[in-house]
């Protein structure tokens, strides 16, 4: 067998609970290995510009449509065309967070989307979990919902 690359920082499950502290949320994620860059479920999304800067303003909800909305106004990084699993393509704006995950702290990149039809408000993608190994048997190995 061929030794890995680099050394991993932590093994994490296919679910996890994860903090995006710079927004105050802690929510389940699912790590996708198939996708290449991380989503956050989003509603209402309005970008504005603030002293020459562009933002972005929407709302998330932790777990599905009856839970309560938690409003956040985030600076925007970018604005991408991504292709989803099924092929179709979406222009969707990109943020650039912290994310705790165990003991690690970490930024990531966050594309907003509408994820309310999908189990979990947040994916994990290839570029979040470069230096991570996923056991797809296990979930939240850095702690339980």
């Amino acid at each position: 067998m061929k030794p890995l690359p680099y050394q991993a920082k932590a093994i994490i499950g296919r679910r996890e609970m994860v903090s995006l502290p710079d927004m105050n949320l802690t929510l389940c994620c699912k790590a996708d290995t198939g996708a290449r860059t991380s989503a956050l479920h989003a509603e209402s999304i309005e970008p504005f510009e603030e002293n020459g800067h562009p933002w972005v303003h929407f709302v998330t909800r932790i777990s599905g449509g009856d839970t309560p909305a938690h409003e956040c106004r985030v600076a925007l990084h970018d604005r991408r065309k991504v292709r989803s699993s099924n092929g179709h393509e979406q222009w969707r704006y990109v943020i650039r967070t912290r994310l705790l995950l165990g003991g690690l702290d970490f930024p990531i990149e966050l594309t907003l989307t509408d994820r309310s039809n999908m189990r979990h408000p947040m994916l994990l993608g290839r570029r979040a979990m470069r230096r991570l190994l996923v056991a797809p048997g296990a979930a939240f190995l850095h702690g339980e919902p």
